[in-house]
């Protein structure tokens, strides 16, 4: 049977998922491997250096730089709080009064001995890094990692927006093309993952967060919807770290395109469990997609490694250009040899069936597998 790697999107019902925790910088580890975690157990922690804020001593008195030595309070290494006396000033017996104080709290870092400029390290920050998923610790790389594995479906998604939320997954009581509208948003989907659906309007995103929802899990979205809920243009590459309420993860695209029905009979079997999700998303060199975990019982059957991704006849494709864009459709054949198309160019094609039975040629770099 002739076949071909093709890229798509990774819809698992019951696969053994690794993720890998890390800091950006060395810290503590607070797990040991085989132990059991949930989804909030801090697995990591670290000190963030703190800003360092830099204080123009000879400009603020007017001094020289060898003059403002001689009128220094404080030393390096010395902590101070906010407000406290740096340096003070007098001239004409008095009646020239000039006092400089620390606008912030911190360490005395550094004081330059040519320019009299002073550095204040404002306190560390403190960072707790969470497992995410639910899982075993299965390898630990001192002070920097902690990978956590568990069996678990495993949904990807094409583009989403928001960071790493834990919720309860709860499925949408609509068709998987229609659109959601306020009305439904259930009213008591606080800490839920909401799945279904496609294109919510701006209202049901707001009505969605309003009610204390996590995340929503959909087919599609307006551009214009989006735009609204971040308030701004989304013009880069990485996502993931925007400053909204609720995390949207989409599985098909932009427009109006329904929901996998892969996507759908995996969900609708773990309605009610809990699931981790991530809107991180990275379109360029090393792609990163958004996802949807949902951990299960183990019960032998999960798969160690994801199988490769390979398109084959009878695999079931979604069509990613025009004119078929959005489209589903079921590989018939895989030609070996190009074939020229439309537009004049010679390459490799692939012959599929659409819904409405009409069979179709389009290049293999036109299709994306969806299960």
């Amino acid at each position: 049977m002739a076949q071909a790697f093709t890229p798509g999107l990774q819809i698992l019902s019951n696969t053994l998922v690794r993720r890998i925790r890390e800091l950006p910088l060395t810290g503590e580890v607070d797990v040991k491997v085989g132990e059991m975690v949930s989804s909030d157990t801090i697995v990591l922690r670290a000190a963030l250096p703190g800003d360092l804020v830099l204080v123009r001593g000879p400009e603020e008195l007017g001094v020289d730089a060898e003059e403002f030595q001689q009128l220094l309070k404080v030393e390096e290494g010395q902590q101070i709080a906010e407000g406290a006396l740096i340096a003070e000033f007098r001239a004409f017996f008095g009646l020239l009064h000039s006092v400089l104080r620390s606008p912030a709290s911190g360490t005395i870092e550094f004081i330059a001995p040519r320019t009299g400029h002073i550095g204040i390290r404002r306190p560390p920050r403190p960072m707790a890094v969470k497992a995410y998923v639910s899982g075993k610790v299965v390898a630990v790389d001192k002070g920097r990692s902690v990978t956590v594995e568990t069996p678990a479906a495993l949904i990807q998604g094409i583009f989403g927006v928001g960071g790493e939320r834990v919720g309860t997954l709860r499925m949408l009581r609509i068709e998987p093309d229609a659109e959601i509208s306020p009305d439904d948003i259930p009213t008591d989907c606080s800490g839920c993952i909401l799945v279904g659906g496609a294109r919510p309007t701006i209202e049901s995103l707001r009505k969605a967060a309003a009610q204390g929802a996590k995340g929503l899990v959909t087919a599609s979205i307006d551009d214009q919807c989006l735009k609204s809920y971040l308030g701004y243009d989304l013009g880069i590459a990485l996502t993931g770290d925007e400053d909204v309420p609720m995390t949207v993860v989409i599985t098909e695209g932009f427009g109006r395109l329904p929901m996998s029905p892969r996507v759908l009979e995996v969900l609708r079997q773990l309605d009610g469990r809990a699931a981790s999700m991530s809107g991180v998303t990275q379109v360029r060199a090393g792609a990163v997609r958004p996802e949807l975990v949902v951990p299960r019982e183990a019960d032998g059957s999960s798969r160690a490694s994801q199988e490769p991704l390979v398109l084959k006849e009878g695999s079931r494709v979604r069509l990613i250009r025009f004119p078929y864009f959005g489209l589903f459709a079921d590989v018939l054949s895989l030609p070996s040899k190009p074939e020229r198309i439309a537009t004049g160019a010679v390459t490799r094609v692939l012959r599929a069936r659409l819904a409405d039975g009409k069979v179709i040629t389009v290049p293999r770099a036109n299709v994306e597998l969806v299960g």
